[in-house]
């Protein structure tokens, strides 16, 4: 049997490799490692509003509920649901046949009124004249009185004709008595007439206004919605009870109203303590909005409103700001975003949220300084342009570590690769100027164009042609 050599060759070349390893230990560490390579970058400076963001619910500026002033049949009705009316436009009809005969019936007895004014006028006027001749009479009878006096003190006349003068004169005087509570009553019956003719006036007028309610015409221009009452009911009208006809909102302007915190209300009122920036309360600063499916925030209103409370379930103050729209793309009920100045135009150092590292009590960014890694704590503030403020830590010269933070560690040698940090426009400006009053916006509703009936306009407003 030939013997093998396989086995003892193996062993033999194993012993002789280790024993070449263990006598040259220095060849595996003769060579360093190269320094890892980071991404570095210049800070961004340049000037900015840090814009506070909210979450706001749209709000039409007039809400009517249409009611009737007056009860009866619904005789018509005269708009499209859901479409765009303007104001004064006619909604409803109410059978108007009982409210016609009540204004003839209101007009009837105006004129009895006024007839019987003009009667009592007359009868002043026959009480007056009755009042002068019974004057005159008594003038008549005062003389006849003190001739025959006179007379009788010369034993001229009887005492018999004295008595018959003295008569006379008493009688001359009951009867300018009479005269004058004839006139007294007639004067009572031209006041008496006067009012009733008044009251007869107030209810012509009240009537005339009856009849008019039974036309129901749009209070504001807006969007109206559904005919809760069909034609041919009976509608009930008067008070607050009355039959809900339909409602219509209001379109252009419109209202955002959303809840601020009250740090932030704080902070509001710190800078405008300080000078940096006008309340809201006394100017109209403006304001971005944004739906959920816009880029950016194409809308621009101002402030309108601050309550004057906080609300105690969530400690939060309601504040409302107004918008144009007129495209009609705004829609009350819909969610919105907002943003509001929460500070005065000022130049800030902005970093990529990528290039800050945080620990259990801080943030902190990675810069390189003459090769090496350096440790800069930082103060962030709210993200702008897409981007994080800096308000402490950085200078805005720095050569910034964006990529490759967990390779490093602080006064590790790198090798740098320099790039550009890349700003995001969001769209918003870096001025917070209050508007002019010549660009407020007023909430009163804006009238529909004449245009608005055909062609582009009615699709802009989602009309229909009548």
């Amino acid at each position: 049997m030939k013997p093998t050599y396989t086995g003892t060759l193996a062993l033999s070349l194993g012993i002789t490799i280790l024993a070449s390893l263990g006598c040259k230990p220095e060849q595996q560490t003769a060579g360093e490692m190269p320094p890892p390579t980071v991404t570095v970058a210049k800070p961004v400076v340049r000037p900015i509003v840090e814009w506070d963001a909210y979450t706001g619910r749209l709000e039409a500026t007039n809400f009517v509920e249409i009611r009737a002033r007056v009860g009866g049949y619904l005789e018509s009705i005269h708009f499209d649901e859901g479409q765009i009316v303007n104001e004064g436009d006619l909604l409803f009809v109410i059978d108007p046949r009982p409210f016609k005969a009540e204004l003839s019936r209101a007009r009837a007895a105006l004129q009895e009124s006024e007839s019987q004014l003009q009667q009592a006028k007359a009868r002043l006027k026959e009480a007056q004249a009755l009042k002068r001749q019974s004057d005159a009479q008594l003038s008549l009878a005062s003389a006849r009185v003190d001739r025959a006096r006179s007379l009788k003190r010369q034993n001229a006349v009887s005492q018999e004709e004295v008595d018959q003068r003295e008569a006379e004169f008493l009688q001359a005087e009951a009867d300018v008595q009479g005269s004058e509570a004839g006139i007294s009553s007639a004067e009572a019956a031209i006041a008496t007439a006067t009012a009733s003719v008044e009251s007869a006036k107030a209810g012509v007028e009240t009537a005339r206004l009856n009849l008019g309610y039974t036309q129901i015409y749009a209070p504001v221009t807006g969007r109206i919605s559904s005919e809760l009452v069909t034609k041919g009911n009976l509608v009930s009208g008067g008070t607050s009870t009355s039959t809900l006809l339909t409602t219509i909102t209001s379109v252009d302007p419109i209202y955002c109203t959303f809840d601020v915190h009250e740090q932030d209300v704080l902070k509001y009122v710190r800078l405008a303590q300080q000078g940096r920036r006008e309340s809201s309360r006394v100017a109209k600063n403006p304001a971005y909005l944004s739906l959920i499916d816009e880029t950016g925030f194409p809308h621009r209103g101002h402030m309108d409103f601050v309550d004057n409370r906080f609300d105690a379930n969530t400690a939060t103050l309601r504040a409302r700001s107004i918008f144009r729209n007129e495209s009609g793309t705004l829609v009350p009920g819909m969610f919105a975003r907002v943003r509001i100045p929460g500070s005065a135009s000022y130049k800030a150092i902005l970093i990529p949220d990528s290039a800050i590292g945080t620990d259990q009590s801080s943030q902190f960014v990675y810069v390189v300084v003459d090769g090496k890694i350096e440790r800069r704590p930082i103060d962030t503030g709210p993200i702008a342009d897409g981007l994080r403020v800096v308000r402490e830590g950085l200078q805005g010269d720095e050569a910034l570590v964006i990529q490759g933070l967990l390779m490093v560690r602080p006064k590790m040698k790198v090798a740098v690769e320099e790039v550009e940090i890349m700003v995001v426009e969001d769209g918003l400006p870096d001025k917070s100027d209050p508007l002019t009053p010549d660009q407020w916006i007023s909430p009163e509703p804006t009238p529909l164009p004449e245009d608005a009936q055909t062609g582009e306009g009615l699709a802009m407003y989602g009309g229909v042609s009548k």
